[in-house]
């Protein structure tokens, strides 16, 4: 299996045994100007357990599985910073995996992310995000038209890319302690579903100089994003030129309003001035054992839970 996909063939490498992604510049993890007062929070204690096996460490429970969604791409870009070019508000989100029957961190993960603009539109689709119905690429300012974006609830099967766009997307693998950082921008939305970021965890696999390779995927989910940021955020450019009818948090349908227990994230930014940045955390429990690739329906939301940050 070489190293390197077109944007055609990503589609086709859905074999987790046999992951493959190509190892491209990683961008550094920039510090998110966050100094100051008056911050926005909305941290608090996730749901924990006690572990026998840590005796009064205390563990987090599961993380919600979800859906994969239509435009996940396999064989992505191995890096931190995701951005390139699109515009919005700095977001830098930060994510520990850990097991969920040891509480210890799950080292040299790979950890994917995928989310899109501030208007909506997803990487690689472009012509079926951006309301254009193919009449060329997404907008970086202000929109022309109405994004769409994917089918509400996030459903409807893989989708095959439209074009060899891929920002806002990347992989990179936790630390010694489990932890993995991305740089990117505040999600925007559209018609259908909350504002979401979505991920997986693959485990198993080997790192080499080509990428990341085998193993198997342990978790699909998604992150979440409380009103009072999102209301925000809406208030900024280029979001504020966002015509689409905005699904609230509780209104979502792949979100199970557990809180943080359902992936909701812990936001920290300034409350006079969100355009200044974001910082997002959370810990997520995973079963290493497990396979999670979001094909199938996600367990009941009494089934699973995830985790406040930590």
């Amino acid at each position: 299996m070489t190293a390197n996909h077109q944007p055609q063939e990503a589609a086709e490498v859905r074999d987790v045994t046999r992951r493959k992604v190509v190892a491209v510049g990683a961008g550094a993890v920039a510090a998110l100007g966050l100094g100051g007062s008056a911050y926005a929070s909305n941290a608090g204690a996730g749901e924990k357990r006690r572990s026998p096996a840590q005796g009064a460490e205390e563990c987090y429970v599961l993380t919600s599985e979800t859906t994969e969604g239509p435009y996940y791409i396999d064989a992505d870009k191995i890096r931190r910073d995701v951005t390139e070019d699109r515009p919005g508000i700095p977001f830098l989100l930060r994510i520990k995996v850990i097991d969920n029957e040891t509480c210890r961190p799950v080292r040299n993960a790979a950890v994917d992310i995928w989310h899109c603009d501030a208007v909506g539109v997803y990487s690689g689709y472009e012509d079926m995000g951006n309301g254009g119905g193919g009449g060329g690429p997404a907008p970086t300012g202000t929109p022309t038209g109405v994004p769409t974006g994917p089918p509400p609830g996030g459903g409807g099967g893989h989708q095959e890319p439209t074009d060899d766009t891929r920002y806002l997307r990347g992989t990179w693998r936790t630390d010694r302690q489990g932890f993995v950082t991305f740089k990117t921008v505040f999600p925007g939305w559209y018609r259908g579903r909350t504002v979401h970021v979505h991920t997986k965890v693959h485990v198993g696999g080997e790192w080499t100089d080509a990428g990341y390779e085998g193993g198997n995927t342990c978790h699909t989910g998604q992150f979440f994003f409380d009103e009072e940021s999102v209301l925000a955020s809406a208030g900024v450019e280029p979001y504020a030129s966002n015509t689409a009818e905005r699904t609230t948090l509780d209104e979502d349908t792949i979100y199970d309003g557990s809180g943080t227990a359902g992936g909701l994230l812990k936001l920290q930014y300034r409350k006079d001035d969100i355009g200044k940045g974001v910082r997002g955390s959370i810990t997520v429990g995973v079963d290493p054992e497990a396979t999670n690739d979001g094909q199938g329906s996600p367990p009941p939301a009494s089934a699973s839970a995830s985790v406040s940050a930590g």
